[in-house]
This record gives C-alpha cells, structure tokens and sequence, in this order.
C-alpha cells in the first residue's frame, strides 16, 4: 500500500511497468504510442534491426530507398560496363558520345537487374556475360526481398485507433470523471476490446515514480463499430477524490493508455497505446456526440469530430480549477 497526503485514502499501486521508477519532468509514452527512450551506446552498424527497420519505416521513405537502392545499383553496374568496355555490348553505337554509351550501359544494367532484356544490347565475351550473370542473380534476389517487404509491410496486422487530443474532467452521474475518447480509423472490425489505464505519478517531495492501476466504469467492450468514450469516475473510491487541477499537475500525473483489440481481418491481437500528461487535461468540459442517425436510417460516424467538445459546469467540487483572482474556487463556464 502507498499513501499520499493527496489521495483521500490508501490506494495499492502496481509493479513498475518497466518504464522505469526514477521521477522526471518527461512524459513516459508519447502521443503516437512509442516509448520516450533515446538508445544509445550500441554499435553503429546494427544488421539485426534492418529488417525492423524496413517494416517499420514510413511509406515514404519506403519507396525512396527501394528507388534510391535501384539507382544506385544500376549506376554501379553501369560503371563495370563501361570499364570493361562498351565494345562487348552488342548493339551500342560505338560511334556515339561517352554520355550516350554510358547511358546506353545503364539502360542495359536496369533491363539486366530486372531481367527484362529487350534484345537490341547484348554482352558479347565472357567477362561481360559473367558480369550479367551476377547482375541477373542479384536482380532476382533483390527484387525477392522487396516483395517480401512489401507483402510483410501490407501484411503486418496494426491497431489505427485514433486517440482524441485532450482528456477532459466532465460532469458524470452526479459527480465527476476523467475520459478521453477513442475510436477505430479503418474501416475493418475489431471486436472484444479492452482498456487499461495507469496513472504515473509522484508524490510531492520524493523522487520516486509510483504507478497506479485506474479502475474504469467500463474497461472492456464487444464491438466496436463507433467511438467509445472510456470513463473513470471520480467517486470515493477515486484516488482524485478532492483533488484539483494543482494537485494533478504536482503530482506530475501521466495517464498511459493501453488498448488491446481482436482484428477479424487479420484474426490476430492488435495493440495500442498513448498517453495524456495533467497539463493534457481540461478541466469542466464534455465530449460531443460524432454519430447521428441518417434519413436512410444508416448510422454518420464523423471521425473529424474526435475533438469536439463544450465546456461544462462541474457538479460538485471534487476536482476544482485554479482561478487566477481567487485563491481556489469551482470553474463555471
């Protein structure tokens, strides 16, 4: 059991999550769910994370490094050619310019890495043929593991929930509650889905970070097929209990996320993760509806509307906004 001289009671934490129990001003998850960690003191030239590497990488620079590593091949073999002399290639205007040879070879080292080969260039001797020989090997090979990659990056199951912006502190039920909400970016299914949040928090004048397990009104659900707005209330059992927003910002409170879905598409556990800071927190608001109902009678989930939000009154003063003209007082807005 921990105690807090902020928490209205004795509340039992969790084992470290492995993020790590020394205090810091830093945020443990970011908002696109990678780890706020800086590796260093590895070796440079790391084979093992190439793979993870490319899987990983974004579309773009994807694309960019296939077309860079193309080029560069075709540059390279392009050179063997024309050092070991344009004249052992069928079919190359031998009374042309050194620019125009050169380009000649290149156009005949892509059509050899892709083994395309139009007929009209041909290597004539064994050492032009050995050197298309291997180019055509290393062609076949490359082009294998780009498809691979390609097929693994379309391939590789991935949670797209979209997290809103902010967290808000809204009227729930007579009191108070903390929420944030969420919902599904594609179009496939996800089903038996569940929520786990952990607040990490220090205790005003000690260095250690402690973690706490937030109970929620629902932590899992069946479908999911619109947004879900994810609950804690801030009842007596809360560890918020008569907290205000100070109190939340001293204790320098980080609310990390961890949502785990069932993809039917893929039929595999996809995984997710965020995290909202106090300053993150706003403070006597609620969420809008994003759903309405259509004349047709099909269901509008309108995903630009993730944000939106009204500010509220807060019913009780459980959790209470510091006004900049009064010492402490209950926002009303």
């Amino acid at each position: 059991m921990a105690f807090s001289r902020k928490f209205n009671k004795p509340v039992t934490t969790t084992d470290d999550l492995g993020l790590g129990t020394r205090d810091g001003n830093a945020r443990n998850v970011n908002k696109d769910g990678s780890f706020n960690v800086n590796r260093v003191g590895a070796e440079k030239f790391k084979p093992y994370e190439i793979y993870h590497l490319l899987i990983s990488m974004s579309w773009r620079k994807f694309i960019f490094g296939i077309l860079m590593l193309y080029l560069i091949m075709n540059l390279v073999f392009a050179t063997i050619y024309y050092w070991v002399g344009v004249e052992h290639l069928a079919g190359i205007d031998l009374a042309g310019s050194e620019t125009q040879k050169f380009l000649d070879a290149f156009f005949f080292s892509s059509q050899t890495l892709t083994t395309l080969g139009y007929g009209r260039i041909a290597p004539i001797g064994s050492l032009a043929s050995s050197v298309a020989a291997i180019e055509s090997m290393l062609g076949l090979l490359g082009f294998a593991l780009a498809t691979g990659l390609l097929y693994g990056r379309f391939s590789r199951p991935e949670a797209k929930i979209l997290y809103s912006t902010k967290a808000v502190i809204a009227p729930y039920k007579n009191i108070t509650a903390f929420m944030f909400r969420i919902c599904n970016q594609r179009s496939n299914q996800l089903i038996e889905v569940e929520v786990e949040i952990t607040l990490a928090y220090t205790e005003p004048g000690k260095t250690v970070r402690n973690y706490l397990a937030v109970p929620l009104e629902r932590k899992k659900i069946n479908l999911f097929p619109l947004s879900w707005t994810v609950v804690h209330p801030i009842d007596e059992a809360s560890p918020f209990y008569g907290m205000n927003e100070a109190d939340i910002i001293e204790m320098k409170a980080e609310f990390v996320i961890l949502v785990k879905a069932f993809d039917d598409t893929f039929s595999q556990t996809v995984y997710s993760r965020s995290s909202y800071r106090a300053e993150e927190i706003i403070f006597g608001a609620k969420f809008l509806p994003m759903f309405s109902q259509q004349a047709d009678g099909i269901t509008r989930l309108d995903l630009g509307l993730i944000d939106a939000m009204e500010h509220v009154e807060l019913p009780k003063p459980e959790i209470q906004k510091l006004d900049a003209g009064s010492e402490q007082q209950q926002i009303n807005v």
